[in-house]
């Protein structure tokens, strides 16, 4: 079969870009020709399909018309919508799976698809087809004001970037595609990687004979475990609010453990601040890591703390972490839950309880035995429940479903 794979960035910008391309390669080795789709933009990895790429979008620092003329571009883009057409006139494919494509690619390229009567599916990794600005939080804190379609509390709250006008332009692509059905006429199947994320969308209205679960997945051959207690406590993504690292930081001051922090986000220098006022000295920010270093970060750990403060979907760190034979102790909120089973593969705590997670991670530093028995419990459920084989033969039961 041809695949067009479609997503906003063809680089690793986050974990559904890890998804997207492990996905590509895995069809790939099954000998189907999988073409990628993304708009233009210097991070982006070589590909000889790149010539077919949307431009990109120009919106920091210019005039007040190239402004509008972005805003309206990030709601419904006619350049994308050409040059996705080119693409499928070229090479005619058999089916098109979408990942995130709001944005940056929008809806454009599914009224195309449509046209063409080329069947597409979508993976939900977030949850913009129910929150304008996707993480269904305002003012740092969860927020279900949208339910019912009521989409203009976006506005109200200034959901995206505490700020009117971006909220405003988040608004009005959710409006747009909502009312003239753009994501259910075109989408046979939404893929959702938890089954919270699917009863979410049911609840807010996708019809739920559209949704489908398959959790994201893992290549454990590629990880060496190491089930020793390592040496330090590690978080592991973007410093942003909805990630909890502050609660983080309160619950590990006056730990007798290293605490490292990494990866970059807008919020770094805040945190920094906040461990030099509190003189909390046993917490390191390494920054962003890839590569060997991160596996190795990985791998000499005692454990990884997730302490997100929002809906997180099935973050691929947790695979990671079990992968490399480590325990998580983790919010409970989202698809956190079911991967991080409680007792068995790490420990769940109150999401935003400081002294929750305190009492959780003193937990597991009193037993270093407990501490490895969960990372080789994670490791097997990675192995069993998360590899890609199994991954792989769900993804072709609903690319058939969908050319059916």
């Amino acid at each position: 079969m041809k695949f067009i794979f479609a997503n906003n960035y063809y680089y690793l910008r986050g974990g559904s870009e890890r998804v997207f391309f492990d996905e590509m390669e895995m069809l790939e080795k099954d000998r189907h020709e999988v073409i990628p789709f993304a708009r233009v933009f210097e991070k982006n990895f070589q590909s000889k399909y790149s010539n077919f790429f949307a431009p990109p979008i120009e919106y920091e620092d210019v005039s007040l018309p190239r402004k509008i003329s972005a805003a309206i571009k990030l709601m419904y883009s006619f350049d994308s919508k050409h040059c996705f057409l080119k693409l499928l006139e070229n090479f005619k494919p058999d089916i098109i799976h979408a990942h995130n494509i709001y944005g940056r690619l929008t809806t454009s390229i599914l009224d195309v698809a449509y046209t063409k009567k080329i069947p597409v599916v979508m993976t939900l990794h977030d949850y913009k087809l129910i929150c304008p600005s996707y993480l269904m939080l305002a003012n740092n804190k969860v927020c279900e004001s949208c339910e019912g379609k009521k989409f203009y509390y976006s506005v109200i709250k200034r959901c995206h970037k505490d700020s009117f006008l971006p909220s405003m332009v988040y608004f009005m692509e959710s409006f747009i595609n909502r009312v003239f059905k753009k994501y259910i006429r075109a989408v046979k199947y939404f893929i959702c990687p938890s089954k919270f994320s699917l009863s979410k969308h049911t609840k807010y209205g996708i019809p739920e004979e559209k949704l489908v679960y398959i959790p994201n997945f893992i290549n454990a051959d590629d990880f060496n475990p190491n089930y020793n207690s390592g040496e330090y406590i590690v978080f592991v993504g973007r410093l942003s609010k909805e990630k909890g690292v502050l609660t983080l930081l309160k619950a590990v001051k006056g730990l007798n453990v290293p605490v490292k922090i990494v990866g970059e986000g807008s919020m770094r220098a805040e945190y920094e601040g906040y461990v030099k006022e509190n003189k909390i000295s046993n917490v390191i920010f390494d920054g962003y890591k890839s590569g060997d270093d991160l596996k190795n970060l990985f791998r000499n750990a005692t454990f990884m703390v997730v302490p997100s403060e929002w809906y997180e979907n099935a973050p691929m760190t947790i695979l990671e972490s079990f992968a490399y034979g480590k325990p998580v102790i983790g919010s409970d909120i989202g698809g956190i839950p079911e991967m991080v089973r409680h007792g068995e593969t790490g420990l769940l705590f109150e999401m935003g309880n400081a002294q929750d997670l305190k009492a959780k991670i003193k937990e597991m530093l009193q037993s270093p035995s407990r501490i490895t028995e969960m990372g080789q419990k994670a490791r097997k459920i990675v192995e069993e429940e998360y590899n890609a084989e199994l991954h792989y033969q769900r993804l072709k039961e609903v690319y058939e479903m969908a050319c059916s």
